[in-house]
């Protein structure tokens, strides 16, 4: 069981980015980095629309679900929206880092 889908997902591209084997410039790495955000926030986003959906269901009787399906994917959607959080707090410390450091 895979605890943390958006880490696997950063691992993924930080290997086809050391495969790559080339110099990237600034704005090809910014362009890269903002793919790769958008992209885990649109995943997170699908995650917890599937979990409402699937809570939506079950509350209504749906028998095809059991009520751990339901469980298991709000449990995925609020991990998966914690890790953001939290990268999202990391990227705005290291910016408040760079942005104290004298010139």
């Amino acid at each position: 069981m895979k605890i943390n889908p958006m880490q696997d997902e950063m691992q993924n591209i930080a290997l086809e980015m050391r495969s790559l084997g080339r110099t990237e410039t600034s704005q090809e790495v910014n362009q890269d980095f903002g793919t790769l955000l958008s992209s885990a926030i649109q995943k997170v986003n699908g995650l917890q629309k599937t979990s409402s959906a699937l809570a939506v269901r079950f509350d209504r009787g749906d028998r095809s679900l059991s009520l751990s399906d339901v469980m298991i994917a709000s449990n995925k959607s609020s991990v998966a929206f914690e890790a953001t959080v939290q990268t999202r707090n990391k990227l705005v410390e290291a910016y408040k880092e760079l942005m104290n450091m004298p010139v």
